[in-house]
This record gives C-alpha cells, sequence and structure tokens, in this order.
C-alpha cells in the first residue's frame, strides 16, 4: 500500500525574505527598463530640439521615480500574496491531517 505524501507545516518565517526579494528584484527590474526608455526619449528630445542631450533628467526626473512606484506597488502586492498563500498552506495542512 502507498503511503500518503508527506506534508509540511508552512512557516511564516520565510515571508519577510521573499517579499523583500521579490521587491528588490521587480525595483530593479523596472528601473532598469524605465532608465533605458528615458534615456531613449531624452536622446531623441534633444536632437528633434538640436541640443546636447541632459542625462540627468532621464535618472531624476523619470526613472527613479517610476522605480520607487513601482518599488511600492510590488511590495504591496507582494505582501498580499505571501499572506494569501500562507493562510492556504495552513488551511490545506490543517484538511490533510484531519483526512488521515
Amino acid at each position: 500500500m502507498e503511503s500518503p505524501p508527506k506534508t509540511r507545516k508552512p512557516r511564516w518565517q520565510a515571508i519577510p525574505l521573499r517579499v523583500l526579494l521579490v521587491t528588490f528584484l521587480l525595483t530593479l527590474f523596472s528601473f532598469a527598463v524605465s532608465l533605458l526608455l528615458s534615456i531613449l526619449g531624452v536622446v531623441i528630445a534633444a536632437k528633434v530640439h538640436g541640443a546636447h542631450p541632459d542625462m540627468r533628467i532621464a535618472y531624476r526626473k523619470i526613472a527613479l521615480p517610476v522605480a520607487m512606484v513601482a518599488g511600492s506597488i510590488v511590495l504591496i502586492l507582494s505582501i498580499v500574496m505571501e499572506i494569501r498563500h500562507y493562510r492556504q498552506s495552513k488551511t490545506l495542512n490543517g484538511i490533510v491531517r484531519a483526512s488521515r
């Protein structure tokens, strides 16, 4: 007879680490993408106006605020998702233990 699969109890200690890791990676990614697009936009605008591009605008006024907003949104959403996943795992683990 086949033994039932072992389930481990969900632990809340891993939630903050996962939340911070996902938030950091997605914030970094959004900064990189917004910086690339803002540099392209600044260079194109400088060519159209016949001026030298000021790259400080791309960093300070576009990429950094976009990354901060994206990081805030990712932080909130990842906290909500991790808590929901923890509660669901805890409930399912209780159901499995009760059915044995």
